[in-house]
């Protein structure tokens, strides 16, 4: 297989302040579509962390 025959491969990160002009519009979309993904898996890292939180809160907290 060519050089030319491969596939581009598509850069999979994104450094936030990056130059954006060199870049296609379908990858800047690939990009946001992985960044949200990435938000998407932070939110749920949270919401487990405060329950977690609110579950030890309940446990040991103050009994009044």
């Amino acid at each position: 297989m060519n050089r030319e025959d491969e596939p581009r491969q598509v850069k999979t990160n994104h450094e936030i302040g990056a130059e954006l002009s060199a870049i296609s519009a379908d990858e800047l979309r690939q990009r946001i579509a992985l960044l949200e993904q990435e938000i998407g898996r932070i939110r749920s890292e949270i919401e487990r962390k405060e329950a977690g939180r609110k579950a030890a809160d309940n446990l040991f907290g103050p009994k009044v």
